[in-house]
């Protein structure tokens, strides 16, 4: 049986609860700052936005450290990972590091951290940033894209889980 929350009483716990019922892929947001310093962030809130002009988004909440540097970026880069990089997420998600520190990765379009073994990377421009509420909406222009076989790394649940089989 679903629960159903009056809107008075809806909370931040309650409708993240809700949202977690959606399963993502999870990505890095990457940037490198003024003297080439990368920076980045895992994000799970990714999305295509149209095909002409090829644009992506992702949210970026406003206390991320990484959002200043996004803020004056010219080129970003969206790394997908794949099913076996949930360590790089975890790794890029926690607070209070050099989120770079041992990490392997190459500069694309002017210098933005790629990831290798990535199941896909987006390398863009910043197209546009929209604050809503406590989160910002970043959506940018795909400049070049790269791909490869393999399964991606879905969160689902407050929890990280890997694709299962086909559907039909």
């Amino acid at each position: 049986m679903p629960r159903r929350t009056r809107p008075e009483n809806l909370t931040k716990t309650e409708f993240c609860r809700t949202c977690a019922q959606f399963p993502t892929g999870v990505t890095i947001v990457t940037v490198v700052d003024a003297e080439g310093s990368p920076h980045g962030m895992t994000a799970s809130s990714f999305t295509s936005v149209s095909l002409d002009p090829p644009l992506v988004l992702v949210c970026v909440d406003h206390r991320a450290t990484v959002l200043a540097h996004l803020r004056r970026a010219q080129h970003i880069g969206i790394n997908v990972l794949n099913e076996d990089q949930r360590a790089l997420s975890e790794h890029f998600a926690r607070r209070g590091h050099d989120r770079f520190d041992a990490v392997e990765w190459y500069a694309g379009h002017g210098g933005v951290p790629l990831i290798p073994c990535a199941l896909a990377s987006f390398e863009c421009t910043v197209h546009r940033m929209i604050d809503v509420g406590d989160h910002t909406i970043l959506i940018a222009q795909v400049l070049d894209v790269e791909h490869s076989d393999g399964r991606p790394l879905v969160y689902f649940a407050s929890g990280y889980h890997k694709l299962g089989g086909e559907t039909g």
